[in-house]
């Protein structure tokens, strides 16, 4: 259950600027002026707008004085594991919203906190006491805010999904349930999904608010059986609760499950694509964007599967009134790798006349779209991939390319490429890459051979997506470098399995196979393929071109001997990147613990601070007055698996926290 850690351990800590006056004299505190021009800006959506740009116009921090940021004040929630007997380690991945003159976010138990953004000092917090139990990595991306003057009560309404699969509706001024919403403030998501298991369906991203709407969909546990849970994205009354649309995604020739068939008892079709990342909308156009998993199970997709897999691993233009299929580009045919486009599609304008739409995937691959219609901006070539030849399998014999942008990942792998800290450790990753199945990319899992997986299963591209600076029409993007390996193995032989097997063994009940799945390792426990690991890429949105391109982080003391503090290594990372009207970006994401700023015209790192635990989220900014200042905040709490596999399981703690940190410029 959640730690109850008392109101004192809650409180914000605060800088006392005034402190080193008097211990140094005022001659020591001299601070450079703040230029209190400029506009004043709020953080509605997690993205921060339905567009997920993730920009802010905001310019009071530069990269003239971004060096001289300083800690504010610092926010713990008490809401940290390292892990129980019935649920996984925490995730604080909280992207929080400022509107009006208040903060709001999740924390990864599903409380819901509101904050003094200036101050940090505390408003409300409720807690909806969810039930852990079974959840793999309890963690929560951030909630959605909606206002309406016609709301008997609760006229403006903070939105949140839940660990335990139900929708949430609290007063954002009280934090009291909206009684009007559902039953007593909470909507049933189990309801008309048939047969579920224990922590099998549940929301970890923050519902998208369009209108009177509010539309979500959820995370299904990977690789489990062929008959999983529904897939279905549905839309509720912001005000009752009451489920208006739903877009129940199965394949030309079957008759979706309609809202109106559902409220009266029927339930949605089972084993269709899901969706578990962020939704972005088109607010003028009502359309909204859905990223799509795969089809289950992950790794086989023979006749039991059938054709499930229409809407799988794709981008889905979605009318916001009604619900209706637009279009949908597929990044990734047939999909049995385990790409999901766990991205947030991000909108942007070409040339300042297209509407366009970003398609970030694991792959590395990075689609620009039209947003009206689902063409791609830049030519997509449909490409032969390698085939499989495990019986009852039918792999795609083709799949799409983006010729621009060019893919953030390296595209294929060598001997040259493999790597090790010492010669030994080369030596035994060479041994390993001899004995598994690679062809490149799109190599299928096999039996014979585990199959190299690179990029590996978290990206490429991950849930952080991009950020867009609309301005001057660049994106960046984080991607990371980390190899993984899949195998299949008949049924009747997965008793035969030994521990270190089962550790990474899904049952894809239904199908012939069980699948195994590793890391691709060194006995330095560092990726076998040679740095970066971790990388930051900006490209130009008009051109397609790639501008530049930096190592993102260092292992430190995670690395032997500590040697990554030297080299430009690049770590594993999750979370996304900010970008401001004064060309700045800030990001964390890193396993080593720092917020950074990056030039956005060179890629130089500017400026750098270390965090309480790693922040595998994504940063925000707001300043609320115009003779305020611009803060900058980022929640710093690590990520359980992140954690375990760079710490192991005994030490992996010393990787998480609960903190939310917030930056100013000094007084």
């Amino acid at each position: 259950m959640p730690n109850t850690t008392s109101a004192l351990h809650r409180r914000p800590t605060l800088t006392h600027p005034l402190l080193c006056c008097l211990a140094l004299g005022l001659g020591a505190c001299d601070s450079p002026s703040i230029d209190h021009g400029g506009p004043v800006a709020t953080w509605p959506a997690v993205g921060g707008n339905a567009a997920g740009q993730r920009f802010s116009p905001l310019q009071q921090i530069t990269p003239e004085n971004v060096d001289q940021l300083e800690v504010a004040w610092v926010y713990h929630t008490g809401d940290v594991s390292a892990g129980t007997k019935t649920h996984g380690a925490t995730a604080f991945q909280a992207t929080p919203l400022v509107v009006g003159e208040s903060m709001y976010f999740c924390t990864p138990y599903n409380r819901i906190v509101s904050l003094d953004p200036e101050t940090g000092a505390e408003r409300w917090t409720f807690d909806p006491k969810v039930d852990l139990t079974g959840v793999y990595t309890p963690a929560c991306r951030g909630v959605a805010y909606w206002e309406g003057a016609k709301a008997a009560s609760c006229q403006q309404r903070i939105l949140s999904g839940t660990l335990d699969a139900r929708l949430l509706a609290v007063d954002a001024t009280t934090g009291q349930p909206c009684e009007d919403f559902g039953d007593g403030g909470s909507v049933d998501l189990t309801a008309n999904l048939g047969d579920l298991r224990l922590a099998e369906y549940y929301v970890t991203s923050a519902p998208l608010v369009v209108g009177d709407l509010v539309i979500t969909g959820a995370f299904v546990m990977d690789g489990q059986r062929v008959d999983a849970p529904p897939g279905v994205i549905r839309a509720f009354d912001v005000r009752s609760g009451k489920l208006v649309w739903a877009f129940d995604p199965v394949p030309p020739g079957m008759t979706p499950v309609s809202a109106a068939q559902a409220r009266a008892g029927a339930n949605f079709t089972r084993a269709t694509p899901n969706s578990w990342g962020n939704l972005s909308a088109d607010t003028q156009r009502g359309i909204v964007y859905v990223p799509t998993g795969g089809s289950q199970p992950d790794h086989y997709g023979g006749r039991e599967r059938g054709d499930m897999d229409y809407y799988g691993t794709s981008v889905v233009a979605l009318d916001a009134r009604t619900g209706k299929p637009l279009w949908h580009f597929q990044a990734v045919h047939h999909d049995i790798w385990d790409w999901d486009v766990a991205a947030q599609p991000v909108l942007f304008e070409q040339h300042g006349t297209t509407p366009g739409v970003i398609a970030a995937t694991k792959m590395g691959n990075i689609f620009l779209l039209n947003r009206e219609t689902g063409a791609p901006l830049f030519p997509v070539e449909e490409r032969p991939v390698p085939q499989s030849t495990v019986p009852g399998e039918r792999t795609a014999p083709t799949q799409p390319h983006p010729t621009l942008p060019r893919p953030v990942h390296p595209p294929t792998l060598t001997e040259d490429d493999i790597w090790g800290i010492y010669p030994g450790d080369r030596d035994a990753c060479l041994a390993q890459f001899r004995q598994l199945d690679y062809r490149g990319l799109f190599t299928p899992p096999g039996l014979e051979k585990p199959a190299l997986l690179w990029p590996g299963l978290g990206g490429g591209v991950n849930w952080g997506s991009v950020s867009v600076n609309p301005r001057q029409n660049i994106l960046v993007v984080n991607s990371m470098r980390v190899p993984y390996t899949a195998r299949l193995v008949p049924r009747e032989q997965a008793d035969s399995l030994d521990g270190n097997d089962l550790v990474g063994a899904n049952a894809q009940e239904g199908t012939p196979y069980v699948v195994v799945r590793g890391g691709f390792l060194s006995p330095s426990n560092t990726p076998c393929t040679a740095p970066p690991w971790g990388v930051l890429t900006a490209i130009n949105l008009d051109s397609g071109e790639t501008l530049w391109e930096k190592p993102l982080g260092n292992l430190e003391e995670l690395s032997p001997l500590g040697l990554g503090r030297f080299f430009d290594w690049g770590t594993p990372n999750t979370g996304g990147s900010l970008q401001t009207a004064s060309g700045l970006i800030f990001i964390g994401a890193t396993l080593d613990g720092y917020l950074r700023a990056f030039d956005l015209a060179s890629g130089d790192v500017l400026w750098k601070s270390k965090l309480p635990a790693p922040a595998q989220a994504t940063p925000m900014t707001y300043r609320l007055r115009k003779t305020g200042k611009q803060y900058l905040a980022v929640a710093a709490g690590g990520h359980g698996p992140l954690a375990y596999a760079a710490k192991g399981p005994q030490k992996l703690g010393e990787l998480l926290g609960d903190a939310l940190v917030v930056y100013s410029l000094p007084n």
